[in-house]
Formats: structure tokens, sequence, C-alpha cells
């Protein structure tokens, strides 16, 4: 889990219940921010209309069990399975939408959503905002003028513990791990769910890559570090399973000076 840190105040803030989880939305801009957050709420609702794996009338549900075909389905969808084949090979299939349970591209939807959201609030007219998915976010900007944003990493066997802070403008922090749904995540080369790992979080510009590196990284298992120090404009803290921690070799770069590494 990643959370926002320091005191300052929002200009406006909401909070959603959506995609099986809570979205916060915070713009530190001043004005009236109201459509604004209003189109970001319904962007996201319509993403879980099209990619929920729960609601049985969403176009990925009919995808999974044949009552829709890929060329009827919503332009939307086939982008982004699209987007899922092109990360398959970045991640060297470690990363997938199809998974032996069936078609699943829940690994990149919510990155994809709030990255999303967040261009829609800069469309109208915010340069400083935090759109947060259940503790993967995108930073825009500063949380205050002159200030980056400071971001806490939650220790995943202790979820009061922060590990560290990071800081930074124009960023984006996403977490794959263990603490909240337990060991879920699939190996796509052998199926197993075990990989020794209890989160990984990874900074860099994007949450939607960011989401998508996290997830493929904790599939991976053991070599995921060794990988994780391989891409370019990207930081990592990995937890393993027995508490060991262990930090790409930039991740000095982001951490912040005030809290221990």
């Amino acid at each position: 889990m990643t959370t926002p840190t320091g005191p300052e105040p929002a200009a406006a803030t909401h909070v959603e219940h959506v995609m099986g989880t809570v979205f916060s939305i915070a713009v530190r801009d001043p004005g009236q921010w109201d459509a604004a957050i209003a189109d970001v709420v319904a962007w996201l609702h319509r993403v879980d209309g099209l990619f929920s794996t729960y609601k049985p009338d969403s176009e990925i549900s009919r995808l999974r069990d044949g009552r829709l075909t890929i060329e009827a389905a919503d332009p939307l969808v086939r982008s982004i399975l699209d987007r899922c084949r092109d990360y398959e090979e970045q991640t060297d299939q470690y990363f997938t939408a199809y998974l032996p349970g069936g078609l699943d591209p829940s690994g990149l939807v919510k990155g994809w959503a709030i990255e999303q959201a967040s261009q829609l609030l800069r469309q109208h007219g915010s340069s400083n905002h935090a759109v947060n998915g259940g503790g993967d976010m995108q930073l825009a900007g500063e949380s205050a003028p002159g200030q980056p944003w400071r971001v806490g990493i939650s220790d995943p066997h202790d979820r009061s513990k922060l590990l560290t802070v990071v800081t930074g403008r124009d960023l984006a922090v996403a977490t794959s791990g263990t603490s909240e749904r337990g060991d879920h995540i699939v190996n796509p080369r052998t199926g197993s769910i075990r990989h020794g790992l209890a989160s990984v979080t990874v900074i860099g510009p994007s949450v939607e890559q960011a989401d998508v590196f996290a997830t493929a990284a904790m599939a991976m298992g053991s070599p995921a570090l060794t990988w994780l120090d391989s891409l370019p404009g990207h930081h990592a803290l990995v937890v393993y399973d027995d508490k060991t921690e262990v930090r790409t070799s930039s991740f000095h770069l982001i951490a912040a000076s005030d809290h221990p590494v």
C-alpha cells in the first residue's frame, strides 16, 4: 500500500468506491473542480462497466464466456488487449491478460484508468493533483507550490509501519503484493502463485507502466530485482516473504532525505 503524506490541504477532494476498490481524487490547484471530478468519476465507472471480471454483463465477462467476440468489443477493450500483448513482450511473458482462469487484463486496467483520469484533470486545467486507486497513484505537478509529493510505502507484513517515503514531482507509484488479497498473482510460465515475494513497489513516470511492471515482478519472483534494475527511469522496492527488503540501485534518487532508506 502507498499513501501520499504531508499536511497540505487539497482545493477539492473526492472519494469514490468503484472497480472493487477505493479511489481518491485530490486537486491542489485553486478553483472550482466539480465538473472535472464528475468527468473522472464517470470515466472510472465506464471502465468498471467494460472491464470488471465480477460483473456478468461487462465486456470482459462476455468475452470470457464467448457471448462477445473481440471484433464486436468496444474499441477501448480492443485497445487494452493490444496493450497487454505489447507488455507481454516487454516483460518476457511474466505479465499477461490470458491467465489459466481466463481473460483478465486487470493488471493493466487499473493503472491505465488512473493515468487517464489524471489526463482528464489536466484537460480541465489542473496541473497539480493526485489520483489514487487502491494505493496505486498518478501524481501530477506538486503537492503545494515548491513542494514535491511525498508518498509513504507501507510494510506488507505490518501495514501500520512505513518502510520508507519517496518524493518527487510528476511521478507514479504502484504496488503489487499479498497484503490485501493474499497470494493471487500467477506466474504465467508455471501456473504457480508461490513466488517468495510479499510486495513490489515500482516508481516511475506512468502508473500504467508501474502497475504492469510491479505485477510482472511479483510473478517473476526472486529474479525480479535484477530485471527491475534494468528498467530505465524506474525505481523499485522489493519485500520478500521473510521480510528482507531490497531496493534497485537508483532508489536513493527518489527516497526522502528525512526518512531512512
